[in-house]
């Protein structure tokens, strides 16, 4: 999990590794339309470009040899929807959104969408406040792991349960078995917490995510990572 600090210290506040200059600009990129203006909308168009931009540096300077291609498959896989969401979960994202009465009670804090909002507008709080290089040392951790974890860049485009599947097949072992585990809030907002279980080598881990679909797609993940495969 990245860790976070939430520290005030007279006019500055500390928050996901950024030492906050102007807090208002950190109350706004938390603040969803839902619960009046200033909102973070506005932020969350700058912050999208942001991150684009700085996954993009971070993997051109990664795959010196890389295509195109390859490079534009892998920054569509790190900041996509789901992606971000899972950041801002790590970062705890979701207990210091404001979010209006309709969508606290909806389970709104738990929604990718709104989540993934949230850190884009982050992103451009922190490049308000402190400029690119802050905010290119601030977020550039958050992917870390993520980055760390993308497959070769010739393996690109082929997602998660794909490539378990493949992996399994050419070794001739049982295909894994995908169990809901648990579903939790609303209708319009559903978690869903799902199990991928391979018989062979014996391995179990979890996914969670918007969408069963989804949830399955981190659990092989995870079980790509478990397994070390690229």
């Amino acid at each position: 999990m990245i860790p976070v600090e939430v520290k005030s210290a007279g006019p500055h506040r500390r928050f996901a590794g950024h030492n906050f200059g102007d807090p208002g600009l950190l109350a706004q990129a938390l603040t969803h339309r839902s619960a009046g203006a200033p909102h973070n909308e506005r932020l969350e168009f700058l912050g999208d470009a942001l991150v684009g931009l700085m996954v993009a540096e971070a993997l051109y300077a990664r795959w010196p040899k890389a295509d195109e291609g390859a490079l534009t498959r892998a920054r569509a896989e790190l900041v996509r929807e789901s992606s971000l969401a899972t950041l801002a979960r790590e970062l705890s994202l979701g207990e210091h959104i404001t979010l209006g009465p309709g969508e606290q009670k909806s389970g709104g804090h738990r929604r990718d969408s709104i989540l993934s909002d949230a850190l884009e507008a982050l992103v451009a709080a922190i490049y308000l406040d402190g400029g690119f290089q802050a905010c290119r040392d601030a977020v550039l951790p958050w992917f870390a792991a993520a980055i760390d974890a993308l497959p070769p860049p010739n393996k690109l485009g082929k997602d998660a349960k794909t490539r378990l599947q493949e992996w399994l097949q050419a070794r001739q072992l049982p295909l894994p078995v995908y169990a809901l585990i648990a579903e939790s809030g609303d209708e319009h907002a559903k978690l869903f917490k799902v199990s991928c279980t391979l018989a062979e080598p014996p391995t179990t881990t979890e996914g969670e995510a918007g969408s069963r679909r989804a949830a399955e797609q981190v659990a092989a993940h995870a079980a790509l990572a478990t397994l070390e495969i690229p």
